[in-house]
């Protein structure tokens, strides 16, 4: 059981995290995660199945006011649902999460994107404490951001803003009827993508942890020193446009003290002087984040339903 404020809040949250492994859920209350489960997801069965996953997850909880989902994909927070989501999750597009949980659980329920979610957690427990405004950016699989302006999450006229794996950096290599990402961002400056630059001269590796094993191989440092290159070449950019005092940057290969060290040093000797005050520091909350922005999302909601009531969901003990 991990605290993350002294404020206390009088009720309960049934909080779960959707990704494309695993589903991550838990208890929120006064402050604190606890009851933490991971499940996992099951996507290739679809988007019906996963939600029937999410269903019996929070029915293994008790006496809770809300419900906080984060979840992989495009999401429309008004209507809690899924614009988009891509082939791990067949089928899940469409997906209406808060209709279908509030008919179960009736309580209301508060959906984001998985992003978001993080942006949110680190703002209110997290790196961007005591920042107003900030960026978001998570590494993994792809490159996923967030933006944050005066404490809040900025969702876009689409509820899509923040896309910033889709920055244009490459060009030369662009041609979205083969890959709508060619050439952008996260085909260069993603987790995926330091793997498989990597893997195509040391096959033996098979994901970060096993490269930065082997960071004293002047071979596979050349290799993450020109991933990180790409990493510092967009945030440039994104620096640039927003002039946040703040960069938050998660993902597990955020964890190696030598990415952030070398994106902190590459970065003042490429800003323009007057963006120079930014900070750039690793997420605090780690898998965690994601299931904390849920909750503030819930308790949002739990103060101002729109369409649920504030009843209490009371699953049987077990």
């Amino acid at each position: 059981m991990k605290k993350f404020s002294e404020a206390t809040h009088d009720i309960r949250i049934a909080v779960a995290d959707i990704g494309g492994t695993c589903i991550k859920s838990g208890i929120w209350e006064n402050g604190e995660i606890h009851e933490i489960r991971e499940t996992p997801t099951e996507a290739h069965l679809g988007g019906a199945h996963v939600m029937g996953r999410v269903e019996e997850i929070l029915e293994g909880y008790h006496d809770f006011q809300a419900i906080g989902i984060s979840s992989a994909g495009q999401v429309n927070t008004e209507k809690g649902s899924i614009l988009y989501a891509n082939k791990n999750i067949p089928g899940y597009t469409g997906t209406n999460i808060r209709e279908i949980l509030e008919a179960r659980f009736h309580v209301p329920v508060s959906v984001q994107n998985d992003v978001n979610s993080a942006a949110a957690g680190e703002a209110h427990y997290g790196a961007g404490r005591g920042h107003a405004n900030f960026l978001c950016l998570t590494y993994g699989t792809g490159v996923g951001g967030a933006i944050v302006i005066d404490g809040q999450v900025y969702l876009g006229s689409g509820f899509s803003a923040g896309e910033f794996g889709g920055i244009l950096v490459h060009p030369e290599d662009r041609d979205p009827g083969r890959d709508m990402f060619s050439g952008c961002y996260e085909r260069y400056a993603s987790t995926t993508a330091l793997v498989q630059s990597v893997r195509s001269r040391f096959p033996e590796f098979h994901n970060g942890r096993e490269i930065f094993s082997r960071l004293e191989d002047d071979g596979v440092r050349a290799l993450v020193d020109r991933w990180i290159a790409e990493i510092v070449w967009g945030l440039i950019s994104l620096i640039h446009i927003f002039n946040p005092s703040l960069v938050v940057l998660g993902g597990g290969v955020m964890e190696q003290e030598y990415v952030i060290t070398q994106v902190r040093q590459r970065l003042r000797l490429q800003l323009i002087p007057s963006f120079l005050n930014v900070e750039v520091v690793p997420a605090e909350l780690g898998n965690l984040a994601g299931m904390l922005g849920a909750a503030e999302g819930a308790r949002k909601a739990y103060h101002n339903p729109p369409t649920a009531s504030t009843a209490v969901h009371k699953s049987p003990r077990v």
